[in-house]
């Protein structure tokens, strides 16, 4: 018989405490229960506060405010995967706080939640520690962080997870991750390419979406676009355009395509499987503007490589682009001009684009929007820029009242594009003269010194026409222009040199630009080896050659292409720093003891010309006076027409009569302009010149002539040594005194010295064909040097000679030759 053991129950140890459930309705006490040592306790605190979180946002700004963070913090790394799974979840909701997660980067929380995305661990923590990771990773410093803590590759990883949470976490913190470059060559060497394409089959369009921008992200990169054709990637996009279903998808799908199309092995690749026709019939087909907008922007980008422009036009891409222009969105006209513009690299394309899209992007310049109105001005640069065809078609779609407007504009690249636009049309000789010139100060004033660059262009493109330069000055145009001839901005100062060489070309813009200062500005250009360019010594030869009496105040020397005009006028050799006044401002200043300037002004009409001067001081008078002055000239005319030969009685007396009648039609202007004073001795020294030695056969006998006649008029022949007994000088001063004036005409003058007698003979020979020079010597010396050919040797009839240079004798034997260089050639300039 057995016996029966009795076992005795042991009561429970003293220092151990019953099961105690804690209800709270205060976060307070749950953030407190957060520091418990039991495992229990710890779960329900972090589930409690997880419920609270979840319920808004002002929840999670209170559990903040209570310090739950740290202790979470603490928490996702416990021995107890309950305690451990709930703490993360508590952080993964939080996480969206941006206080939470600036707390979190200063707690260096990242390498804890990275590890905790191993293969074993549940896929709730999965799910959160994803979560946050990708809350985190909006910010540039969370990202450095997770890829220096390794946490790419288990993200990566957790994209075959069979929870859509996980992935969609996992796949959003790599697209953000991505946004720096580090992480972009790392997850190429990760194949990170088939799990994306197989995300792309998710039934999830949120997931589908996210794999697209990720996608679209790695595929900038030119190998990774490779890998992705490789893995039949180009086919699932094209698949994705093709389904209805997808509508949603097609925006990012055909980014990721945009890129695609940069490459030309893959560009070629969709080329050859037809995938490029689908695309671009697509794009046309579609009214979505979004599409529209990315599939002119991929186009754009393509069209930078010459062999993808040529790839692009076999499939006609440039009437899609045509047919964006129509659209009512500007963000899509925007994109498509920009695309026209990278197609006009191509000249093909460019000829193809200008025959029907200049009259869009001409109507697009007159678009509300600023940004439009750019897009289309660019476009139409490059089109019309080494085209004439498509600047003429600019020209007739009527470009040039836009584009004068669009310079206007508040955008600067619109206003630099719309003047290249007009340099590109000025080509055409009949557009110079528009009045494109009035609006172009206004950019010159500019700033930005792309924008005077071009306007500059501009000034120097129309310039070429007379009209066009009298607009520019009646704007105020040459101000700046000079002005810009300072820039530090080597190409500003080039085009500065060459507006000015082109607007130089007569001599009314020639003077204003030296009273600006434009001569000053150059001279000292052209003495720095930095600062001068090809243009500045041309703008500056211009700019003399059509202001000589500058020019021959400031070098002492005129050419023989050098003629001179009426205006003329030699005001001494120019002392440094001195002002060289014009002819207007020394005839109103008082009489001086200074030299007397020496003018020239023989107008064709020189009754007329002689009456508008008188004009001019009549404005000063009073009627009685005028009335005198008017019958004095009527009685003068009468007499002087009556001296001419060859003329009728009547024909006479019709001429005093319209000349009258003229005197009278300038008084009434109410501000009649300065006029120079008339020389009428002059115009009769012309025309016995004319009569006298033109008919002569040789020129070396019209230059003896011209001498003489000069010498005659000038006071005769002087002797040698009774040079000094000859008083020009009291002679002048006597003039000057008459006419309360140091502006004397030259034909007031009888007793000339060198310098008037070579002055005058400049001035002659000029107006009857006689080449020759004038220059100036020291102690009012001046000379003429002509150039002749000598007869042939005997006995070699025909030989052409070189022609050798002579200086004409004006002085002591009036048209003695003397060859340059000789002994007597030198005395006569230094004696």
């Amino acid at each position: 018989m057995s016996k029966k053991v009795k076992k005795e129950v042991e009561p429970p140890p003293k220092d151990v405490f019953d099961p105690l459930l804690v209800e709270s309705k205060t976060a307070a006490t749950v953030v407190l229960l957060l520091s418990s040592p039991e495992e229990e306790v710890l779960a329900k605190a972090c589930d409690a506060l997880y419920k609270f979180a979840s319920k808004g946002d002002e929840n999670k700004v209170t559990i903040f405010g209570l310090g739950a963070v740290e202790h979470l913090y603490k928490l996702i790394s416990h021995e107890d995967p309950i305690v451990r799974r709930n703490a993360i979840m508590v952080l993964g909701i939080m996480a969206s706080n941006d206080d939470v997660k600036k707390l979190l980067r200063e707690l260096d929380v990242t390498n804890s939640l990275i590890s905790q995305l191993a293969p074993e661990e549940d896929v709730v923590i999965h799910e959160f520690a994803t979560l946050c990771l990708a809350q985190m990773a909006v910010e540039y410093t969370a990202k450095v962080q997770i890829f220096e803590h390794g946490g790419l590759e288990p993200l990566l990883r957790l994209l075959d997870s069979p929870d859509p949470d996980v992935e969609k976490n996992s796949l959003e913190c790599i697209y953000l991750l991505l946004q720096d470059f580090q992480s972009c060559a790392a997850v190429r060497a990760l194949n990170v390419i088939p799990p994306l394409l197989e995300l792309l089959k998710s039934e999830y369009p949120v997931i589908q979406l996210l794999a697209l921008k990720t996608l679209e992200e790695i595929s900038k990169d030119r190998e990774t676009r490779i890998i992705l054709g490789e893995n039949e990637g180009l086919e699932c996009l094209l698949k994705i355009l093709e389904t209805n279903e997808f509508s949603d998808l097609h925006v990012e799908a055909l980014a990721v395509l945009g890129n695609c199309l940069e490459d030309e092995h893959t560009l070629q690749l969709i080329q050859q499987t037809g995938g490029l026709k689908k695309l671009l019939s697509f794009v046309g087909d579609s009214t979505v503007p979004d599409i529209q907008k990315n599939a002119a922007k991929a186009i754009t980008r393509t069209a930078y490589d010459s062999e993808n422009r040529r790839i692009l036009k076999e499939e006609e891409v440039e009437q899609c682009l045509l047919n964006l222009l129509e659209t009512d969105n500007d963000d899509v006209k925007v994109a498509a001009c920009e695309a026209i513009s990278a197609m006009c690299e191509t000249s093909a394309s460019k000829r193809s684009l200008g025959l029907q899209g200049i009259p869009q992007l001409v109507q697009l310049l007159s678009s509300d929007n600023e940004e439009v109105k750019e897009a289309a001005v660019t476009a139409l640069a490059n089109l019309t820029t080494a085209c004439p065809t498509n600047a003429r078609a600019a020209a007739e779609a009527g470009a040039m009242k836009p584009l004068i407007n669009t310079l206007s504009c508040e955008r600067d690249e619109a206003v630099a594009k719309a003047a290249a636009v007009l340099t590109n049309l000025a080509a055409q000789e009949p557009l110079r003269s528009s009045s494109a010139m009035a609006a172009l100060p206004a950019p010159l004033r500019s700033s930005n010194s792309r924008l005077q660059s071009q306007a500059l262009l501009a000034v120097a493109a129309f310039g070429c026409d007379a009209e066009a330069r009298a607009e520019l000055r009646n704007a105020g145009g040459l101000g700046p222009l000079v002005e810009l001839l300072h820039s530090k901005n080597k190409e500003v100062r080039r085009n500065a040199c060459l507006a000015v060489m082109v607007c130089a070309s007569d001599e009314p813009t020639a003077v204003e630009l030296c009273r600006l200062g434009a001569l000053d500005i150059l001279e000292e250009m052209n003495v720095s080896i930095l600062r001068r360019n090809k243009y500045s010594e041309a703008s500056l030869e211009k700019l003399l050659d059509n202001n000589l009496s500058q020019k021959y105040s400031q070098m002492g020397y005129l050419s023989s292409s050098n003629i001179i005009s009426d205006g003329f006028y030699d005001y001494g050799q120019i002392k440094p720093g001195e002002k060289f006044l014009s002819l207007e401002e020394l005839c109103t200043q008082e009489l001086t003891d200074q030299r007397a300037i020496i003018f020239i002004n023989a107008k064709p009409q020189e009754d007329y010309f002689c009456v508008h001067h008188l004009v001019f001081h009549i404005s000063f008078l009073n009627h009685e006076s005028i009335f005198i002055l008017l019958l004095v000239i009527f009685l003068y005319f009468f007499s002087y027409v009556r001296r001419r030969k060859g003329k009728k009685e009547e024909e006479k007396m019709t001429e005093v009569s319209q000349i009258v009648s003229e005197v009278q039609d300038e008084i009434n202007l109410e501000n009649p302009s300065w006029l120079p004073p008339p020389d009428c001795i002059l115009l009769d020294y012309i025309h016995d010149a004319s009569k006298t030695i033109l008919p002569l056969t040789s020129t070396r006998e019209q230059v003896v002539a011209l001498a003489q006649f000069v010498a005659d008029k000038m006071g005769g022949p002087i002797e040698r040594d009774k040079l000094h007994d000859f008083c020009w000088e009291l002679h002048v001063s006597e003039i000057e005194f008459e006419l309360k004036s140091n502006v004397v005409p030259i034909g007031k003058v009888k007793k000339g010295t060198f310098c008037h007698r070579a002055l005058l003979f400049k001035v002659i020979a000029d107006r009857i064909g006689i080449c020759c020079t004038l220059v100036r010597g020291k102690y009012k010396r001046a000379w003429n040097e002509i150039e002749l050919v000598d007869d042939s040797p005997q006995g070699i009839p025909g030989l052409l000679l070189p022609p050798k240079k002579y200086i004409v004798d004006l002085m002591f034997e009036p048209g003695f030759l003397m060859k340059q260089g000789s002994a007597e050639a030198d005395q006569y300039k230094h004696i």
